[in-house]
């Protein structure tokens, strides 16, 4: 684990990531509700911002919460370079990057996240040397919930993190299902698409610790 002091979390405390941030606002309330990951998207998306906005978005962030930079399809060069622009401290990649890719990127230091959909075959956290595995619905990105009793039981000790359509309104259930070791969260914490609300993020991650 690259960033271990980043992303360890006890049997009993769910790692949580809200994803998608581009304000003050939005990260302060992040940080407040106790989450454990902020992620900046850096690739084309209406939730997308730039480096150099990322870079000041991160330096509001503690050192104990991780700072994770979405990608979706760049080259290694691209994403290389924005990593370091932004100062995150961790990649997230969404797309069809061989191990060489990843092997590369973690030559940097980083913390590696692979995001992958749920479908016939489920992949198992580290098989492209990834320190986390965020398994998304069916259809990624989507933002709509799926049937969270299909995921089979997650081998002892793996890193995984549920993802899609998840809400203040579901997301205890979804980890009672599932039970997974984290989860992430990003259209269900918005007022409007790309818009995120400070009330839902408290209560998103207030809802997934079990109202703790």
């Amino acid at each position: 684990m690259r960033q271990s002091g980043a992303v360890s979390n006890s049997s009993d405390s769910l790692f949580i990531k809200i994803c998608g941030l581009r304000t003050e606002e939005d990260v302060d309330a992040a940080v407040e509700a106790g989450a454990d990951a902020i992620g900046f998207v850096l690739t084309a998306s209406p939730r997308r911002v730039d480096a150099a906005t990322a870079a000041r978005l991160s330096r509001r962030i503690p050192e104990h919460v991780l700072t994770v930079g979405v990608f979706r399809g760049e080259s290694l060069d691209d994403v290389r370079s924005l990593a370091a622009e932004s100062g995150i401290r961790a990649v997230q990649l969404h797309g069809s990057e061989d191990r060489g890719y990843y092997d590369a990127l973690a030559a940097d230091g980083r913390t590696l996240i692979r995001a992958a959909a749920f479908g016939d075959s489920v992949p198992r956290c580290g098989e492209m040397g990834e320190d986390m595995l965020l398994l998304d619905a069916p259809v990624p990105g989507s933002g709509m919930a799926w049937d969270w009793s299909r995921m089979p039981v997650a081998d002892p000790g793996d890193r995984w993190l549920l993802a899609g359509g998840l809400t203040p309104d579901n997301v205890r259930n979804a980890v009672d299902t599932a039970r997974p070791w984290g989860v992430d969260v990003s259209s269900g914490v918005e007022r409007s698409r790309g818009v995120k609300d400070p009330a839902l993020i408290t209560a998103f991650v207030k809802a997934a610790r079990g109202g703790r």
